[in-house]
């Protein structure tokens, strides 16, 4: 059956947010009428402005504005174009009916706060003209005085907060941080509780408000409510971020505040959502505007010299134009020499500290297109630091691609809790953020690995199970025994490199025997590393272990310095990532290796005109007897002729006695000047078979 239309309510044309029953048009209501005419609904452009962190000033109208002041008389080489702000010259108190005290007891958290009382409200529905404004930034319309003081809020930037002055025990509004876990119940009917550190609107009696986040269930201005308190304040930003955080309330005026909002614009904000109200809801102002102020912010000087804007733009931009960029940015100029200028910031651009913010306003403005290139390049030569460590990086990066693995690069910020589950790595060497930005990312990473493993667990989840990967990438530690004047000093940081291997060998094919990753697959790929690098393969010791991480684990050292440790991750990680495959992995000590490098480069080898001679061993030896220890052995003792040394089959079993097992080795020699005789060759490998029976109590088979 075809629908010929259907009936609506508001929510559903966009026209309001209820749903309680259908729309019923009045019975003079025109069929053909545009819908848009007949319900009145403004036509209107919204532009999403995507804000970088530091740029708080562009989070309302009147900031955006005083921009497009500063481009539209850039682009149309004018000076037509001035902001006009809104007049507050209306503004003036009606009487003292209502008196409210405001008290500050932290005035580092706030270091302003600004109220005004208005009496005789009619709380109602806001005009059509505040619903459709707030409708189309995305805002839910609550009540007429909860509208305008979110109206204001995104005209201004400046937060604003409405209380009941009913609710306001004692007359008195106290600005105080409440005893930790104290019970509070926001407006969203949550009870919450209160960290010490936490700054508190509160009346006599008990906490209103989370100053600068969210308010409290009980304070807020409903339809029954007469008379207001209307706060406009200035909070530190630190404060309000941590609380943000703690409480993962995430409000319009929290991030506002947390980003730094402008103190000085408190008393226009406050007055301008007064005339306003009044303008709405009816009702008086009630009070003088109270004003908790002890330390003024001022305005801070900048100097900034031409030489410098030349310089960093890479044009010389002429000296009228960039006054008239900072003229209409409300950047005040207060000197001008020939050699640049003395400006007095706005307390508005808080991202504005040094001389390069400036020039940076200076080229946003005057745009980035209109600077030309330049015909000549102008480079200097520099000394490259021996060994070049974007070249032998770059250079693994290519050798680990061509082997078939991936690059990947995770985030720096880690949590907590892989540390503390290691077992390895104590919770009193992790640098923690001061304002992380969740507990999933609030400390700086002390190994790769993790990060590697939430990249398996991720493709795992996704069908993606072969898996082989690396990452360059820097990990922190802090060291508390450190103590001196730079508190640098005590944080460590270093770059490592990871591989890790999950999953089979490699993609099912007709021609291709199935097969596991292992631990020797990243073995081999390590000491692949190595020798490309020109590591000593008899300067490498190699020491096995097991810890929290690693079920199976071998370490590289030279030196005794512990280069790299490669080892199957143990059940208990991988269980802890939900991994139900092996995960084998190799971290890597970059900075470190790169230290031990040879100090020369390598040298050309013609090559070799005389024949390989093999030569094999089969050796009962101790269970407790390592390959890799009869290798070096072997090479310690047949420096010149001795070329590689393999094992190609381990036999235990019958006929073996017990704790012995059987080693079959192959032993490659060459000589460079001449072709091997069998005198030289057996006389050779009896050095070597001695060597195994003195150090390894070796028997030949």
């Amino acid at each position: 059956e075809v629908s010929e239309g259907m009936i609506c309510a508001e929510d559903e044309l966009g026209l309001g947010t209820s749903h309680d029953g259908i729309m019923v048009l009045n019975d003079d209501a025109q069929v053909g009428t545009e819908a848009r005419k007949y319900f009145r609904v403004e036509e209107d452009v919204v532009f999403e402005i995507g804000l970088t962190p530091n740029r708080t000033d562009a989070t309302s109208h009147i900031g955006t504005a005083r921009d497009l002041v500063a481009a539209l008389n850039r682009l149309h080489n004018t000076r037509d174009y001035k902001l006009n702000i809104p007049s507050v010259a209306r503004f003036e108190v009606d009487n003292h009916d209502l008196d409210i005290e405001v008290i500050v007891e932290d005035n580092k958290a706030c270091p302003r706060y600004t109220g005004v009382t208005i009496s005789g409200v009619h709380v109602s529905e806001s005009p059509d003209w505040l619903k459709n404004k707030l409708n189309a930034l995305g805002l839910r319309p609550i009540n007429n005085v909860v509208d305008i003081t979110n109206y204001v809020l995104h005209e201004t930037g400046q937060p604003l907060h409405a209380f009941d002055a009913a609710g306001i025990a004692g007359n008195k509004v106290i600005v105080k941080k409440l005893p930790e876990s104290t019970p509070f119940i926001t407006l969203d009917e949550e009870e919450r509780k209160l960290h010490s550190d936490d700054l508190m609107i509160c009346n006599e009696k008990e906490g209103m408000c989370i100053a600068g986040v969210f308010g409290g269930a009980t304070s807020g201005v409903t339809e029954k409510t007469k008379d207001i308190f209307l706060e406009s304040a200035y909070f530190d930003p630190t404060h309000i971020r941590k609380t943000s955080k703690r409480h993962m309330l995430q409000t319009d005026a929290s991030f506002r505040f947390e980003r730094g909002a402008d103190p000085n614009i408190t008393e226009y904000a406050l007055k301008r959502a007064a005339i306003l109200i009044k303008e709405v809801a009816g009702g008086t102002i009630s009070s003088e505007i109270k004003d908790v102020y002890p330390d003024p912010i001022e305005k801070w000087p900048v100097d900034l010299a031409y030489k410098n804007v030349d310089r960093l733009i890479g044009k010389k931009i002429d000296r009228q134009v960039i006054k008239d960029i900072l003229t209409d940015l409300e950047l005040e100029v207060v000197e001008e020499t020939a050699d640049g200028l003395r400006l007095l910031i706005p307390t508005f651009k808080a991202d504005v500290t040094r001389d390069v913010d400036v020039i940076e306003e200076i080229i946003r403005i005057y745009g980035y297109n209109n600077i030309e290139f330049s015909d000549k390049i102008y480079s200097s030569v520099q000394l490259r630091a021996r060994p070049d460590r974007e070249k032998l990086q770059n250079m693994i990066s290519d050798y680990l691609t061509s082997q078939g693995l991936s690059e990947i690069m995770n985030n720096s910020l880690t949590k907590s809790e892989y540390a503390e589950r290691s077992g390895i790595f104590e919770d009193k060497n992790s640098v923690y953020l001061l304002n992380p930005l969740s507990q999933d990312l609030n400390v700086l990473r002390q190994t790769l690995l993790f990060g590697g493993l939430e990249v398996v667990a991720y493709n795992l989840n996704r069908k993606v199970s072969n898996l082989k990967l690396y990452e360059f990438g820097k990990v922190y530690r802090l060291k508390e025994d450190r103590t001196g004047d730079n508190a640098l000093e005590k944080y460590h940081e270093e770059k490592h490199l990871m591989l890790i291997f999950s999953g089979m060998k490699q993609a099912e094919n007709w021609n291709a025997v199935p097969g596991k990753v292992d631990l020797f697959d990243v073995k081999a790929l390590v000491e692949g590393i190595l020798e490309k690098l020109g590591i000593e393969r008899d300067k490498l010791v190699l020491e096995e272990c097991s810890n929290n991480l690693f079920a199976e684990d071998l370490i590289y050292k030279v030196n005794n310095d512990k280069l790299v440790e490669v080892g199957s991750v143990s059940k208990k990680q991988l269980d802890a990532f939900d991994i139900r495959q092996g995960v084998f992995s190799a971290v890597i000590n970059w900075d470190l290796l790169l230290k031990h490098l040879p100090g020369s480069d390598k040298l050309y080898e013609p090559v070799a005109r005389y024949p390989e001679v093999r030569r094999d061993l089969a050796l009962l030896l101790d269970t407790a007897v390592k390959f890799n220890d009869l290798k070096n052995l072997a090479f310690s003792t047949e420096r010149k002729l001795l070329k590689s040394v393999g094992i190609f089959d381990i036999y235990q079993g019958d006929k073996i006695p017990e704790g012995k097992k059987s080693y079959a080795l192959s032993f490659i020699l060459q000589d460079k000047e001449k072709t091997l005789n069998d005198k030289v060759i057996d006389k050779a490998m009896k050095r070597i078979q001695m060597a195994f029976e003195q150090n390894f109590g070796a028997e030949l088979r």
